[in-house]
C-alpha cells in the first residue's frame, strides 16, 4: 500500500518524487538507461526557463550531463522563402538521457523506484484505491495506492485511462542521429509549411548530428524524409542514420487543453498539457508543476488537494497560454517572413 504511485520519471516525475517528504511513494518508469532502451526524441537543449527552474531548487548541473559544443546562436531557416537568420540563444547543450538519469539520482532512498517497468493495467477499485499492474521482465507485480500521478508524457496511460475524452493538439516527433561531418557544428530551427505547421530542429552533439521535427501524424515519416532532402540544398549533411527515435508530442492550443486530473488522479508535466506551444519546451513546466503538486498534497486525499494544485499551477497555465500570442509570428508564413526580413533581434555571422 502506497500513498502515491508516480508513473513516469522524466523531469516531472523525478522532481515530484524528490519533494514528497513523509509519504510512501512508488515510482514506475519504462526507461532503464541501458543501450537500446527507450530514449525520448529531444534536441537536448536546456532552455533559460529550465535553467531558472533548476536554480530555484538550488540544483547545480553536473559536468557529466553537458556535451560539446556549447552553441550560442540558432540558425533559423524558412524553407518556403529561403530566408536565413541567426539569433542569439542561451541554451545549454546536454545529453538528455544523462539529464533524466541525474534527476533520478536525486530521489531519496526512502522512495521505491522501479525502472524498466512495463505498465499493463491501471484501475480504480470499488473502495476508491488505485491498483497498478506492471511487469518487470517475466514477472508481473501489483501495487495499490491512495493517489496516482501521471508524469508519463504526451501518450500518458493515466490520462488515457481516467480521462479518455480529453483531447489536445498533438504531433509525432521523429528524430535521427548521424555521424557529424559538418566542418562547423551548428544548431538550427527550420520552418517548412509544406510538411508541418510546427517546426524542425538540428543540433551538433559530441561528434553526432541530430535532426528531428514535429509533424502531423498522417505521413509523418514521409514528411520527415522529404524535409531532409530539401535541407541538403542548404548544406545539411545526413549520411546513414545511426538510430531513429519517435514519440507523440503535445502542443496545446487553448486553456481547455490543460488537464490537471480529479478524484485522486493528478497529471503533471506534458501529461497535463504543460508544454510551450511555441517552442515545445517542457522541462521547466514539468518541474514547476511537480513542485505545485508536492505542495498541494496533504495527509489525506480529497477535493482540497485538487483545489490547491489548480491554484498552484494557475500562473504556469497563464504563462503557457500567453505563449499562444507569440505563435503567429513564428508559424504564420507571412508574419514569420516579415519578422525575418526586418532582421529584428538577429545577429550577423562573420566567417
Amino acid at each position: 500500500m502506497f500513498d502515491v504511485i508516480i508513473i513516469g520519471l522524466g523531469p516531472a516525475g523525478s522532481t515530484l518524487a524528490r519533494l514528497l517528504n513523509g509519504k510512501k511513494v512508488l515510482c514506475l518508469d519504462k526507461k532503464n538507461f541501458q543501450p537500446g532502451g527507450f530514449e525520448k526524441p529531444c534536441g537536448g537543449l536546456l532552455a533559460p526557463d529550465a535553467q531558472k527552474a533548476l536554480a530555484r531548487f538550488d540544483l547545480n548541473l553536473p559536468k557529466s550531463v553537458l556535451v560539446d559544443p556549447q552553441l550560442f546562436a540558432v540558425r533559423t531557416i524558412d524553407l518556403a522563402s529561403g530566408l536565413i537568420r541567426h539569433y542569439q540563444r542561451f541554451y545549454m547543450n546536454m545529453d538528455r538521457q544523462k539529464f533524466d538519469h541525474w534527476l533520478q539520482t536525486l530521489i531519496p532512498a526512502s522512495v521505491q523506484v522501479v525502472t524498466g517497468a512495463q505498465r499493463t493495467r491501471l484501475s480504480r477499485r470499488p473502495d476508491g484505491m488505485f491498483e497498478m499492474f506492471y511487469r518487470c521482465g517475466a514477472q508481473e507485480h501489483t501495487a495499490v495506492a491512495r493517489r496516482v500521478v501521471g508524469a508519463d508524457g504526451a501518450d500518458s496511460l493515466v490520462r488515457r485511462t481516467f480521462f479518455p475524452r480529453y483531447r489536445v493538439r498533438s504531433y509525432v516527433a521523429v528524430q535521427q542521429w548521424f555521424k557529424e561531418t559538418h566542418t562547423s557544428p551548428f544548431y538550427s530551427c527550420i520552418f517548412d509549411s509544406q510538411e508541418t505547421d510546427c517546426y524542425s530542429w538540428s543540433v551538433s552533439k559530441d561528434g553526432y548530428f541530430i535532426f528531428g521535427g514535429a509533424y502531423p501524424a498522417a505521413g509523418c515519416r514521409a514528411r520527415f524524409e522529404r524535409q531532409k532532402k530539401r535541407l541538403e540544398t542548404y548544406g545539411f549533411q545526413f549520411g546513414a542514420p545511426l538510430k531513429t527515435e519517435a514519440c507523440r508530442v503535445l502542443r496545446p492550443s487553448g486553456w481547455r487543453e490543460f488537464c490537471l486530473g480529479e478524484n485522486g488522479v493528478f497529471l503533471i508535466g506534458e501529461a497535463a498539457g504543460f508544454i510551450s506551444p511555441s517552442s515545445l519546451e517542457g522541462i521547466s513546466s514539468a518541474m514547476i508543476s511537480a513542485q505545485a503538486l508536492a505542495a498541494a498534497l496533504g495527509s489525506s486525499p480529497g477535493l482540497a488537494e485538487h483545489r490547491r494544485y489548480a491554484q498552484g499551477t494557475f500562473g504556469l497555465r497563464v504563462k503557457l497560454w500567453s505563449k499562444l500570442l507569440k505563435c503567429p509570428f513564428m508559424y504564420q508564413p507571412f508574419l514569420r517572413r516579415w519578422v525575418m526580413k526586418s532582421g529584428l533581434a538577429s545577429i550577423s555571422i562573420n566567417r
